[in-house]
């Protein structure tokens, strides 16, 4: 491995790690919100209300963004989900980007 790819790997495990985190924030973020929907669980003590709010404030803004772009599907707000999408599709290219500097650089 070059030298580019010495300083380019830890940027990428780095990014690599962001982007696994944020995932899981969000499907968190889901898993929380059909809980709430379907009543299987309340948010009426401070500290569920202070993690709640803790998860709107990280996921409001990227799903305010793609609300802009994706119109509700039957009422229905699929923004989570298409943030999903998007954030395995960058996950997946920064792995094969990663394997692809460790092979040829």
């Amino acid at each position: 491995m070059g030298v580019i790819g010495l300083f380019l790997m830890p940027l990428l495990d780095i990014l690599g790690f962001v982007i696994d985190l944020y995932f899981k924030i969000v499907v968190v973020d889901i898993v929380i919100y059909w809980l709430l929907h379907y009543k299987l669980m309340t948010v009426h003590n401070k500290y569920a209300e202070k993690f709640m709010e803790i998860l709107k404030n990280i996921t409001e803004p990227v799903y305010k963004k793609i609300r802009e772009k994706v119109p509700p599907v039957s009422g229905y707000d699929v923004a989570p989900y298409v943030l999903l999408l998007i954030i395995a599709f960058i996950g997946s290219f920064i792995t094969h980007l990663s394997r692809w500097i460790e092979q040829y650089m």
